[in-house]
């Protein structure tokens, strides 16, 4: 009897390629608000009187609210089920999105901003959990490198979809377009979802670990955002690095003594899981640093329109696409390691392009370059971490991977602004040039720790994810 309920609890959901489509489309609709943001980004400024550190929360925030309770979102699918949590999320979000685009003070947008983020954290892991539990050994790696396509070059999507929505009707329309889209999505998965049953109906949700794992974060964040205003070696930033050090430590020490935790941290401790969590970090480190870079260069350096700018990164959508699709086609036959270590590499040869020549022909090239070595690396973090984990782990484990795909967007774009703060603030291209300098080598770097971190192979079985 047993054994016939699993075998029917695998077997193909006559929908779920269906399901991917509205799913990728929800978790494409997330991804373009970090993107297609960074664009009216200086008309926010002129309408609202944002600051630099207000223009950086407005990214950041998002995507730290975001990545902060992403593993929140992630264990409550798991004791709840995914569908509930999605469509709630769904709704959250799209509700959120109306009050960005009504926003008439920083306050209110950036407070719009964190309730986005809020409705992000509960969709996204939720509906990876979906997509890892709906597929199966290979179709699963399709899914999986489908979903990443989306979502890598959904980021550089939303740069042109930012500069058409902001030339044309205005900036709130970059929050506007969320809603009927959102509607729709929430109508077509409410009837097309399976019921689920809750994996531990009575286990508590740890409210703690993620109060813990946010202020941990948020401290380091606003340690970045302050670095570019007070510098990088000042007791100031040393100090909130070291708040937030300690909060992380708090909250890895919770986690093992709580009775039911946010999530098990021995999966860290998972060489795929360990890796696939790295190469999210940094593949979303580098793209939302290098967008924040593009849209900032050409619009505030060389005076582009929104439309203009938007159109200039059309190439770099296709790119990001292009490198994820090609990768999951080809990731079983060259396995991780290599294609991870050669996206990291053409990445940063892509970024070293506009350092050596700071020009709007060398930029374009450049980030194109990138972003088919970031769309590459989307992939192979998310084939690796999530490739082989048990069912009744597929919600923590997405949210563990969506959440350092968070925290890496915040982290680029707060670093990276204070990079390029001296850029930001006055008619100079030292600041982009550095910043260019610092994302290449950073891609450089972590292509030769990767070689050492990656898995040679996917994993096969069970006992290879370990």
């Amino acid at each position: 009897m047993k054994q016939d309920q699993a075998v029917e609890a695998r077997a193909p959901h006559p929908l779920r390629w269906h399901i991917l489509g509205f799913l990728g489309v929800a978790q494409l609709m997330l991804i373009l608000d970090i993107t297609v943001v960074a664009i009216a980004l200086p008309h926010m400024e002129m309408d609202l009187g944002l600051t630099r550190e207000a223009l950086t929360w407005t990214v950041s925030v998002y995507a730290l609210t975001f990545g902060g309770l992403m593993l929140l979102g992630g264990r409550l699918a798991d004791l709840v089920g995914a569908k509930r949590v999605v469509l709630t999320g769904l709704l959250v979000f799209t509700a959120a999105s109306l009050v960005a685009g009504l926003a008439d003070s920083p306050s209110m947008l950036i407070g719009a901003r964190i309730a986005q983020g809020v409705g992000a954290a509960l969709l996204s892991p939720s509906a990876l959990s979906l997509v890892v539990t709906l597929f199966h050994n290979d179709e699963r790696n399709r899914a999986l490198g489908i979903w990443s396509a989306l979502g890598g070059g959904g980021a550089a999507l939303g740069v042109l979809v930012g500069g058409v929505l902001t030339a044309g009707p205005g900036w709130p329309w970059v929050f506007f377009i969320n809603i009927p889209i959102g509607l729709v999505i929430v109508g077509a998965l409410a009837r097309m979802l399976p019921r689920q049953v809750p994996a531990a109906p009575r286990a508590r949700l740890d409210i703690l670990g993620a109060l813990l794992v946010t202020a941990a974060s948020g401290t380091l964040i606003y340690a970045f955002i302050a670095a570019g205003e007070n510098g990088w070696l000042t007791a100031t930033t040393g100090w909130l690095v070291a708040l937030a050090a300690v909060g992380y430590l708090a909250f890895v020490t919770w986690q093992k003594r709580a009775t039911s935790p946010l999530m098990d941290v021995r999966l860290l401790a998972r060489r795929p899981v360990a890796t696939g969590t790295f190469l999210i970090f940094l593949a979303t480190a580098l793209m939302i640093a290098v967008f924040f870079l593009g849209t900032f260069y050409f619009q505030h350096a060389r005076g582009y329109g929104a439309m203009q700018t938007g159109l200039l990164f059309l190439p770099v959508a296709l790119a990001t696409m292009a490198g994820a699709n090609l990768t999951g086609r080809s990731i079983a036959r060259l396995g991780t390691r290599t294609l991870g270590v050669v996206g990291l590499l053409v990445a940063a040869a892509g970024m070293a392009i506009p350092a050596l020549s700071l020009h709007p022909a060398t930029v374009a090239v450049g980030v194109s370059i990138a972003a088919s070595g970031t769309g590459a690396i989307f992939v192979v973090a998310s084939a690796t971490a999530l490739g082989q984990v048990a069912p009744h782990e597929a919600g923590i484990a997405s949210g563990i991977v969506s959440t350092f795909h968070e925290f890496g967007a915040a982290s680029g774009a707060a670093i990276i602004s204070s990079v390029a703060a001296v850029s930001l603030v006055d008619n100079t291209l030292d600041g982009f040039t550095n910043g260019f300098v610092v994302a290449a080598i950073a891609a450089a770097v972590a292509a030769v720790v990767a070689v050492k971190l990656t898995p040679p192979r996917p994993a096969h079985d069970g006992s290879a994810s370990r």
